[in-house]
């Protein structure tokens, strides 16, 4: 992951030097292991510990230039490892092991740690969205479907659903890193032909894992799991992310991105204050469903396994959880920060748009005063079109109708007819139901 989408907490699961010291960590459990069992004298095991490398930038350079050699870079970090731990307990370093078994048990680990790291701040967006949905609750402002008006909703409303949409990618998130919190120590095609299954149970519970059934490795099924819940996460944010990128245009200004002090939003045009987060995290979001295209891919292995999908692994599965850790971040920020313009929405809800939203209210009355719904459907539809397109009050063009008046003449008056069609409070007075769904949340 290039540095501009890092931050340091998720980059440092992903080092050389991390992903290597929980190698040397695998290897002495494996001798505690045997030893416990006394296939190993404990001798051999007390003196690996005692002696085991700190992993800085010099061992790690050290395996990078054994590896000139080998060609292979888990034998060059055990040939490394022996090297420093000696005799008499060196030679016995991944005795018995597979390099799978190191490397797939210390990646599960690490992604464990990484979804830990993303449960946090998943959780942190979902209370941010729980709040400011509660702080909208009441504001009023245009729902839109196709990108055209169509009913009056609360911005409050938009939130919530947000929020469920987040909780719901949570749950994914934490069921992928149980999935993925396994481990497998039992050889070269998963017999445990040279190892005891005892130990592989020694290593997995040292390190809060779980053993599985494997072959060469751990089915990467699991891995795909993990980067679906990461994908979901990044469709979600997405989803957020347009709907704030729609509201701020210069057209609706219903709501816009926090600009700090200094902050300048173009290089040409000082008066530009443009959705640039939001547009950062929608392109966040496309890269993090094509991670899980690789990752499913993956999955299919040749008999007992092959290593096409080690490559496409070393890139995706640490930019995946470093990218997708920055998009969480920085939408919580968006989302607790964001102005939001009451006066705007309402202003665009009453008059942008001309109170067509309250169309389907018209018909449904017109409907319950005895026209059939046809007919009421071809006068409601008739004045919407006349009030689009001369640009005139939709409320006053119903007044001005002579159909509507022609009808209404013998039940009750047009305009006290109209004030309760118009009423947005009645229209408002069920959206408690979805907000009231907070309460449920986390």
């Amino acid at each position: 992951m290039i540095p501009r989408y890092q931050m340091p907490e998720m980059a440092a699961l992903f080092t050389d030097e991390a992903r290597l010291a929980i190698f040397v960590e695998i290897e002495l459990l494996n001798l505690e292991a045997q030893a416990n069992l006394g296939l190993l004298a404990k001798e051999y095991a007390e003196h690996a510990r005692a002696n085991a490398p700190l992993v800085d930038r010099e061992f790690v350079d050290l395996v990078e230039e054994r590896e000139k050699i080998t060609d292979h870079d888990v034998a060059a970090f055990v040939d490394v490892l022996q090297d420093k731990i000696g005799l008499p307990s060196g030679p016995y370093i991944h005795h018995g092991l597979t390099s799978s078994d190191v490397v797939d048990t210390a990646l599960s680990l690490t992604l464990v740690r990484a979804a830990e790291l993303l449960t946090e701040a998943t959780h942190e967006l979902v209370l941010a969205l729980k709040n400011r949905a509660l702080e909208h609750r009441d504001t009023y402002c245009l729902g839109r479907t196709h990108g055209i008006h169509a009913e009056p909703t609360t911005f409050g409303v938009k939130l919530a659903l947000m929020c469920f949409q987040v909780e719901r990618d949570l749950e994914r998130l934490k069921e992928a890193a149980r999935q993925i919190g396994v481990a497998k120590l039992s050889g070269a095609v998963g017999t445990y032909s040279n190892l005891n299954p005892d130990v592989e149970q020694y290593v997995a519970s040292a390190l809060n894992l779980k053993p599985v059934p494997a072959n060469q490795v751990i089915a990467r099924d699991r891995h795909a799991q993990y980067l679906y819940a990461i994908a979901s996460i990044g469709s979600t944010i997405e989803s957020l992310a347009t709907e704030i990128r729609h509201l701020q245009r210069s057209e609706v200004g219903e709501v816009l991105e926090p600009f700090r002090q200094g902050q300048k939003g173009s290089s040409a045009m000082p008066h530009k204050r443009n959705p640039i987060l939001s547009e950062r995290l929608v392109g966040m979001a496309r890269v993090l469903r094509g991670y899980l295209v690789s990752g499913l891919e993956n999955v299919a292995l040749w008999h007992e396994r092959d290593i096409s999908h080690s490559s496409a692994e070393r890139i995706i599965l640490p930019d995946a959880s470093m990218l997708a850790y920055y998009a969480v971040k920085k939408a919580t920020y968006l989302v607790n920060n964001m102005a939001v313009n009451k006066e705007k929405m309402l202003t665009n809800l009453l008059q942008g748009s001309l109170g067509l939203v309250f169309s389907q209210t018209v018909l449904l009355s017109l409907v319950e005063k005895g026209l059939t719904r046809d007919n009421a459907y071809r006068i409601v539809q008739s004045v919407s079109m006349k009030s689009l397109q001369e640009n005139i009050n939709f409320r006053d063009a119903l007044l001005m109708d002579p159909a509507l008046n022609d009808f209404m003449s013998s039940q009750e008056n047009v305009e006290e007819f109209l004030e309760k069609a118009f009423d947005l409070g009645r229209l408002m007075r069920n959206t408690h139901v979805t907000i009231d769904k907070l309460n449920e949340v986390l």
